[in-house]
């Protein structure tokens, strides 16, 4: 009877990594600026509610130019978001729109107000 029980987890552990995969890749980013970022975060439009700093979901907590973020806990919509750099530079991008299971980006012409 354990070994049925034991199956019958393992198939449903299965099943629930297949929707996972079935699911996407998810929502990225995709680092088109010249420089590294290190921090990135979203708002709704106009809303100034800066959600959490999103490169903390990569391996070295910074987004190299080239390489893509993997975005977390947002919707699809329209976003601003707020763009770090070392040395506490950071820039705005308005007015993002954001697909599911898509990859947007972020170029150097994109970075508004940016503070020196």
């Amino acid at each position: 009877m354990r070994w049925i029980l034991a199956l019958a987890a393992l198939l449903s552990a299965s099943a629930n990594e297949a929707a996972a995969q079935g699911k996407g890749k998810g929502v990225r980013l995709w680092n088109l600026t010249t420089a590294t970022i290190s921090e990135f975060q979203l708002s709704p439009v106009g809303k100034n509610d800066w959600g959490p700093n999103q490169t903390l979901n990569d391996k070295d907590k910074e987004v190299d130019h080239d390489e893509r973020l993997r975005i977390t806990g947002v919707e699809p919509g329209r976003y601003d978001a707020k763009v770090g750099y070392r040395g506490a530079k950071h820039c705005f991008v308005r007015d993002i729109e954001i697909k599911a299971d898509a990859v947007f980006s972020v170029a150097d012409k994109d970075l508004k107000d940016c503070n020196k």
